[in-house]
């Protein structure tokens, strides 16, 4: 696991598009995994702005996203449909029809589950996971306890989970307590995997997936497992790390190298 301390948020997220930016650039029919929630918009902004700079071609790239509420259809505003369109997809050259997002429309959840697994293998697998961090250690929706080795299924959101969502909805609005998301397996099967955290809030959730053992009440940590994870952080999400010292001094020592 690379730790990567920036000094702001702004630098995390330059970092991770640049990152993403380099896969497409090597590979122009990469497939990516992406997230939703506030954290990782300033990198779609960045990758916008590539595209927009004709630095950056999506016209071959194929996303599947992590997760997506039970009871929401693809035109409600506060679908993740919506909020991808909204801050990536209709900003860029990719065909919508290469976009997946874990849509289950009908009562048939465990067969919308298993589709997107297979969706995900037939197209090779995801070549880079881009993920945030839930101030409780989710990563997609698998809250705390879910199985390191789950794959796509459906998940009760906890209560802190819920609330923290909550500022996306109005109060007069169902706020959805499922959501459909790929499981810590599925995630773990990505080639490449970024994280990306920032705020003095996610310190915690930051410190148990980075140096606290690998368990299921955290389920970052299950990233420890994986041979090829990057984790950006601001310096307030790294603030209670015990080897900070240490991972600006591996940083450092890997510029020198290169």
């Amino acid at each position: 696991m690379r730790i990567v301390i920036l000094p702001t948020k702004q630098e995390v997220s330059a970092f991770a598009a640049e990152a993403i930016a380099a896969v497409i650039n090597k590979k122009s029919n990469a497939v990516l995994g992406l997230a939703t929630g506030g954290t990782p918009l300033s990198t779609y902004e960045g990758l916008i702005n590539k595209h927009q700079q004709g630095t950056l071609s999506f016209n071959k790239v194929r996303t599947f996203n992590l997760d997506e509420y039970v009871g929401l259809l693809p035109t409600h505003p506060q679908s993740y449909r919506q909020f991808m369109n909204k801050q990536l997809f209709n900003h860029i050259d990719i065909n919508i029809q290469n976009t997946h997002i874990p849509e289950c429309l009908n009562s048939d959840y465990e067969g919308c589950s298993s589709n997107y697994e297979t969706l995900i293998s037939e197209h090779g697998g995801i070549d880079i996971q881009l993920l945030g961090l839930g101030s409780n250690g989710h990563i997609g929706f698998n809250e705390p306890t879910s199985s390191l080795s789950s794959k796509t299924r459906i998940k009760t959101l906890t209560k802190k989970t819920i609330e923290n969502n909550s500022r996306f909805f109005d109060a007069t609005e169902f706020q959805p307590s499922l959501a459909i998301t790929m499981g810590i397996g599925t995630i773990l099967k990505s080639k490449k995997i970024i994280l990306i955290a920032t705020g003095e809030n996610k310190k915690d959730a930051v410190a148990d997936m980075i140096e606290g053992s690998v368990a299921a009440f955290s389920p970052a940590s299950a990233l420890q497992l994986h041979s090829d994870v990057v984790v950006v952080l601001d310096k307030l999400a790294a603030s209670k790390l015990k080897l900070y010292d240490y991972y600006i001094q591996t940083e450092q020592s890997r510029k020198k190298l290169n």
